[in-house]
């Protein structure tokens, strides 16, 4: 969960006792008078980059980038989560241990730091910055004078003073300078408006001393001297300049800084018309373009991401903003991004009374035919009608004639196909009143977190979208008509069978329109053959079909990530976590773990909120051609049997953690290789098998398939206990089956008959009571043939449960009793209690309460020895139905009340329903309605929670009791 961002704190509020922190200069921390030691050189570092990022959250991954680089250490981690705990302590002393304090804040898997003005020095200055362009839009130059000198004296030196040294922690604190020049530049033009000079000289001369080779600071430094008469001043500070640029560029001044120099060489006053602004350039005329590729012809759907990208466009006419609006927008290939970004800036191209351009950045591609910035901007110039003979020789050069172009312009931009924020960011226009939309494969975080991009990820489409794009495709085809028969038996099955990919789509309906007598049924066909799913899309020279896209992205891919990429095509449908890939991989975690973020950086494998990693299946399909071409088969077998081992042994440790009735059987050892998963509590168990249910069920039915790797009746076994305290009535069920199958493909008698004992478990929560029996009685043999005395135990336990459930009660009592005799005699404490736990549930239905009163209270007593939350709660209902029995309802209540209880915290929804609708059940027989109501009401609303609302006996049950309250 997210910390709320709020800080809590205004500048009335704060006292004395409160931190005062700088980073607009060296990194600084304050209490009321006492300067404050921020700790060692990596922890000020941490403190630095999270002041300087104020109000944006920052993940723990960017923050390792900005404080060590792409060098960090694998404990960085840890270090980071201690340093943050020594900064809350240092920024608030008087904290509790653990808590998170006012200032820095956990958000998402990172961090925020959040302070008022008051408490730091950046936030001060944009309150003073923005108050400053506030007063200026109100025509108060005084007043907004004195805001930009408030601001700019809360400045002493480069932000972080040299303690940010990565790349990106550089780009950060660059950013604040830049405000820094931003704000210099303004004041000084308001001051030589206002004829007063001299009161920004000081921070003007600071900013040209922070930016050596800024010119456009030294401009304005040049003028404001000889605004203030300080000519020789200014020329000596033009000529610093000048040299620096020749000497350490090889560039001669820009246009801005030669205009101040003549200014100041001739005294030339500012008319009016440039008062606003000394250092504003006056460029070319610009040529007006309108360069946008046509708006796409079947465009159809995209609601949602058109009405996020129309409110932001929308935000852009609020006051204050600084920069152009740029939205990057990601997605795999094929998905339509490019589409969506056309056709969105088509409908917005009217607000851009400057015109619009376009430009292919092709960073889908290799390097050597990617776009590169330089050329990109040097496209962009000519776009704008910059002759080839003035483009500047310096790519820094070219940058700035193309700012100085793109200054207040209300211009359209739309960036197409980007390989990342490098390529992206020089061709940036200097002006708030442009909009930038950028598509690209990847997420382009760089230009989020450092250019204030809004991202946006295009998905595939719904299923009703789909229909409607091959519907409004194959419209205007004669002879086809999407309201016949065919169509509805098929269209979806097809379109579910392209991923419901646009691109996809698109090739088929073409295809349709070239071969009239196609059917959708052959189509259809064509694409159920997974191994050649992708021959379906073939088309003629120069078609981008989907594996043609799939490549750009796979050609890109590092060897091991491209290995990896191959691998897991293998993998289950449902998806698989970074732990299991390790397995798949045979590589260490941190490794596996980077080579993941680099498929999901190229969009060929997505994250879910919930850890699995998946590819759309034209994805995987093109991944298991490669696996077949460029991987042998032993590498192939071998990487599954050590991702189907990985599942066996970490559902064994997860079955060992909920400690069943029995022990659970032990596989063989793992393959080398093999990381297991081990969840060391009976919670983290069943979360574990929450998030593994559906990859498990697929595993069992894949290595039954494959012959090989597991032996798949022992993952089912595994997952019994839990997907019987779940509820997952039927996936126990047909986990069983596949398990059935594939024993007796192998002729595998003992695993044959555990399968059988499972499913009859299954069988008889499904209410099939004569099939269960039957299904225990072909299992029973097997164990009396081999002496295996505790499965004929558990064999007796679970004759006695159906038989019960039949009104057999006499013949369940005896199956109880000679389960009980083989418990003793093996010492198995858990069966024992088990087999009491059955007697007397027995021996109440046939009337001897005395007895079953006696045996239950032994069973509830062994049950507290052995210190076992498991059966308490059915010995409690157990118990409950004596006591009702012997009229002694209040108690019977109260047990039944610490059944739900018990069955609710071991994860047992079938006994927590059981004990709620017994215990509604013996309230209605005493006339207590409220108290039957509340639980009844329990009852219905945990059936509702079970798959599918329980089984048909559960609802049944549910159904008399509303009958009975009725």
């Amino acid at each position: 969960m997210t910390d709320d961002v709020g800080s809590g704190r205004t500048e009335e509020s704060a006292s004395q006792g409160e931190p005062r922190l700088q980073i607009m200069g060296p990194l600084r921390v304050w209490r009321g008078a006492a300067e404050l030691d921020a700790g060692p050189r990596q922890q000020r570092r941490l403190l630095a980059v999270l002041l300087a990022r104020q109000g944006r959250p920052t993940t723990t991954s960017d923050l390792m980038d900005l404080v060590w680089g792409p060098d960090s250490p694998a404990s960085a981690v840890n270090v980071i989560h201690k340093y943050v705990a020594a900064l809350r302590r240092l920024l608030e002393p008087d904290l509790p241990a653990r808590a998170v304090g006012a200032y820095l804040l956990r958000h998402g898997n990172g961090y925020l730091f959040v302070a008022g003005p008051e408490t730091l020095d950046l936030v001060a200055f944009r309150r003073d910055v923005s108050a400053a362009k506030s007063s200026l839009a109100q025509d108060r130059p005084d007043e907004a004078l004195q805001h930009y000198l408030d601001a700019l004296g809360r400045c002493h030196g480069p932000s972080g003073d040299g303690l940010l040294d990565s790349v990106a922690a550089a780009a950060v604190c660059a950013g604040i300078d830049g405000e820094f020049f931003d704000a210099a530049i303004a004041a000084a033009a308001v001051a030589v408006r206002l004829r007063q000079p001299a009161r920004v000289l000081t921070p003007l001369r600071l900013a040209a001393t922070m930016g050596e080779l800024n010119e456009p600071v030294h401009a304005s430094l040049v003028t404001t001297l000889a605004a203030a008469g300080q000519q020789a001043e200014a020329l000596a500070v033009y000529g610093v300049i000048r040299a620096r640029l020749d000497e350490e560029l090889g560039i001669d001044p820009g246009y801005h800084l030669q205009d101040a120099h003549r200014r100041a060489l001739t005294q030339t006053a500012l008319t009016p018309a440039e008062d606003a602004d000394p250092v504003v350039a006056r460029p070319a005329p610009l040529v007006r373009p309108a360069q946008l590729p046509p708006d796409p012809p079947f465009f159809v759907g995209r609601e949602s991401e058109l009405l996020i990208l129309g409110d932001l466009t929308t935000g852009m006419r609020t006051a204050g903003r600084t920069s152009p609006l740029v939205i990057a927008m990601d997605g795999m290939g094929g998905v339509g991004t490019s589409t969506l970004a056309t056709h969105f800036a088509h409908r917005v191209a009217d607000e851009f009374a400057d015109g619009q351009l376009y430009l292919d950045l092709r960073g889908h591609l290799c390097a050597d035919e990617r776009l590169s910035a330089d050329d990109a901007v040097r496209s962009l110039l000519h776009m704008v009608g910059v002759p080839a003979s003035d483009v500047p020789d310096t790519f820094d050069a070219r940058i700035g004639t193309y700012r100085s172009m793109t200054a207040g312009k209300q211009m359209l931009f739309l960036l197409d196909n980007a390989h990342d924020a490098a390529q992206v960011r020089p061709l940036l226009p200097n002006s708030a009143r442009s909009l930038v939309i950028v598509t690209s494969r990847r997420a382009l975080v760089g230009l989020a977190a450092f250019d204030g991009a809004h991202l946006l990820r295009v998905d595939p489409p719904d299923l009703p979208t789909a229909r409607r794009l091959l519907e409004r495709r194959l419209a205007g085809l004669p002879s086809r008509s999407t309201d016949d028969g065919e169509w509805a038996g098929t269209a979806d099955e097809i379109i579910e069978l392209c991923g419901r990919l646009p691109l996809a789509l698109a090739i088929l309906a073409a295809r349709i329109a070239a071969r009239p007598a196609l059917s959708l049924a052959t189509i259809a066909a064509e694409l159920r053959d997974s191994a050649r799913r992708l021959e379906a899309f073939a088309g003629s020279r120069g078609l981008v079909d989907p594996r043609t896209a799939f490549s750009w992205s796979y050609r890109q891919l590092s060897p091991e990530a491209a290995r990896l990429f191959r691998l897991l095509s293998a993998a289950p449908l449902p998806g698989v976590t970074a732990e299991a890939c390790v397995s798949l991989a045979d590589r260490d975690p941190d490794t596996t773990r980077a080579l993941l973020a680099e498929l999901i950086d190229a969009a060929l494998v997505s994250e879910h909120e919930d850890g699995r990693l998946t590819s759309h299946v034209l994805v995987k399909a093109y991944a298991e051609e490669l696996l077949e071409a460029e991987e042998p088969a032993a590498d192939r077998q071998a990487a599954l049997s050590r991702l189907l081992q990985h599942y066996l042994h970490s559902s064994y440790q997860a079955q060992l953690a909920l400690n069943p009735n029995r022990s659970p059987i032990e596989p063989a050892p793992p393959l080398p290789g093999v990381v297991v998963e081990r969840p060391g509590t009976h919670d983290e168990a069943i979360a574990w098998f929450d998030r593994q249910r559906e990859v498990l069920t697929e595993v069992v039915r894949l290595a039954a398939d494959v012959g090989y790797g597991i032996v798949p009746w022992q993952l089912a076994i595994s997952m019994q206990q839990y997907l019987q305290w779940a509820g997952r009535f039927q996936d126990w069920e047909d986990v069983m089956r596949s398990a059935l199958r594939a024993a007796r493909a192998r002729h595998d008698v003992v695993g044959e008959a555990h399968v059988l004992r499972s499913l009859a478990g299954a069988r008889y929560f499904l209410g099939a009571h004569e099939e269960a029996l039957g299904l225990l009685g072909e299992a029973a043999p097997t164990y009396q043939d081999r002496g295996m005395r505790l499965e004929q135990a558990l064999v007796h336990n679970n004759c006695h449960q159906v038989l019960s459930v039949l009104g057999r009660h006499d013949r369940a009592l005896t199956h109880s009793t000679e389960a009980l005799a083989l418990f003793r005699m093996l010492g198995h404490r858990q069966g024992e209690i088990c087999s009491l736990l059955r007697m007397g549930r027995s021996l109440t239905a046939l009337g001897q309460v005395a007895e079953s009163i006696q045996v239950l209270r032994e069973a509830l007593d062994l049950n507290e020895l052995a210190g076992r939350a498991h059966e308490e709660s059915a010995i409690r209902a157990a118990v409950a139905d004596n006591l009702v029995e012997t009229g002694r309802v209040a108690e019977a209540v109260t047990e039944l009340e610490l059944a739900a209880s018990t069955a609710r915290r071991v994860g047992n929804r079938p006994s927590q329903f059981d004990a709620l609708r017994q215990m509604a059940d013996v309230l209605i027989a005493v006339g207590d309605l409220p108290g039957s109501r509340r639980a009844f009401e329990q009852a219905r609303t945990l059936l509702r929670e079970f798959p599918d609302g329980g089984t048909d006996g559960m609802r049944a049950s549910v159904t008399r009791l509303a009958q009975k309250l009725a």
